[in-house]
């Protein structure tokens, strides 16, 4: 199978996860597109009854138009999953986010569910996190500052995103700057704890501790691995 095929696989089966009467994280990524199109077929032909919470833009536009009943967090008690992609997940099931720069929302929406199941595809699976760029959203105020102290911290180079001729800005009006630490991130949760301490990043595309089950697609099908594995 190609890869989209994979993903396609891989975002329809994460869909099992979801049941009649759910608060439902929607979130951003090529993996996760076909999760919200498979729930948008079953909100139509199966009457599912689901409320969905979008971690973008542009998963929100798509939720809509698909047929997903929408709503904001701040209007829920909490979320009873999220379904989102991932760049990298390592053996702990700790994850780089954010290659879709929509880390802050996707983040906010996992901390409120009681259960974040990841889609990808095996090419995602890594022993220690960091060969994808680690993405880190920061403010536009002095983000060549920020940008310096981040280099200092991780003692690597950090370029900032752009987008045609100029920096990409996130749903949120920030700027992500992309850590090249290669695979040296063995410890994720004290790398998101230094660089939040700088002022000017914002947040940070390490989701620690957050990630219960990986829907993940390979050649040889799809596989279900959970973190009590």
């Amino acid at each position: 199978m190609d890869v989209e095929a994979l993903k396609e696989e891989a975002g329809i089966a994460a869909c099992k996860y979801v049941v009649e009467g759910m608060n439902v994280g929607l979130g951003t990524g090529s993996t996760v597109k076909y999760t919200i199109l498979e729930l948008g077929r079953r909100v139509r032909e199966e009457g599912l009854t689901i409320v969905g919470v979008p971690t973008s833009i542009a998963t929100r536009d798509l939720a809509q138009k698909v047929g997903i009943p929408l709503a904001d967090l701040d209007d829920l008690d909490g979320l009873d999953v999220v379904i989102d992609g991932t760049d990298e997940f390592d053996p702990s099931f700790q994850l780089i986010k954010g290659g879709g720069a929509a880390l802050l929302r996707e983040k906010v929406v996992a901390q409120a569910s009681k259960r974040m199941v990841v889609v990808a595809d095996d090419r995602k699976q890594v022993a220690t996190l960091g060969a994808f760029p680690l993405p880190i959203e920061v403010t536009p105020f002095s983000f060549n500052t920020t940008k310096r102290a981040i280099e200092s911290i991780l003692g690597c180079s950090v370029n900032m995103r752009m987008e045609g001729d100029g920096m990409l800005k996130t749903d949120n009006g920030n700027y992500i700057a992309d850590a090249h630490t290669g695979p040296s991130i063995t410890d994720p949760e004290m790398t998101e704890q230094r660089l939040l301490a700088l002022a000017g990043v914002v947040q940070v595309g390490l989701f620690n501790n957050m990630c219960n089950v990986v829907v993940m697609a390979s050649d040889s099908g799809v596989s279900v691995l959970t973190k009590d594995d």
